[in-house]
């Protein structure tokens, strides 16, 4: 098996692709060790010293590691950890865990949430998948989109530039009830 790995914007993220499916659709995000108890796959990354989070896309694994720590010494580990995954057969996911996704709206903004959704996944979810993150719905009150942002996206550098002069302009231009575009916490 054979791993490729590549740098992400996040200089604290590295993206890691085994040239196979990890999730096959969706994601999911593991902020925490405790939150990968879900995953055999995440559990055993955050097994790495220095690993603080993992997310998962359809083919890549995303993992950010502590600023104190260099890739150089980590790198190998999580290279590690992904082929033993990858080769015991176990499952990425543990059970039937969901995929994480947009957050459900309901109210009177609804043909306005759904214009925001179809945008983010035809336009900004693929471009940012390929830098190792997602970034989904959470929320919509008067004119401002709530977004989470995930994998590589969560504390990147340049993630405010993204939401602000990227994603909040596109929403802008084609949906004019969107006033401003604001990141959330999970």
């Amino acid at each position: 098996m054979f791993i490729q790995t590549e740098s992400t914007p996040n200089p604290a993220t590295l993206k890691f692709l085994p040239g196979q499916d990890v999730l096959g659709a969706g994601t999911a995000d593991f902020p925490t060790a405790d939150a990968a108890e879900a995953s055999p796959l995440a559990s055993r990354i955050f097994k790495v010293s220095g690993v603080t989070g993992v997310f998962f896309g359809a083919d890549f694994v995303t993992v950010t590691k502590d600023d104190a720590v260099e890739w150089d010494h980590v790198k190998p580990a999580i290279l590690g950890a992904i082929m033993e995954h990858f080769q015991s057969g176990q499952q990425v996911m543990a059970g039937e865990a969901a995929a994480s996704g947009h957050a459900e709206h309901t109210g009177e903004d609804g043909e306005i949430v759904e214009q925001i959704k179809e945008l983010l996944d035809t336009r900004v979810r693929p471009a940012v998948a390929q830098d190792g993150g997602d970034i989904t719905f959470h929320g919509f009150d008067r004119g401002i989109v709530y977004l989470h942002m995930q994998g590589a996206c969560a504390g990147c550098p340049s993630s405010t530039l993204t939401l602000k002069m990227g994603i909040e302009n596109l929403l802008k231009h084609y949906i004019p009830e969107v006033i401003e575009v604001r990141p959330v916490a999970a």
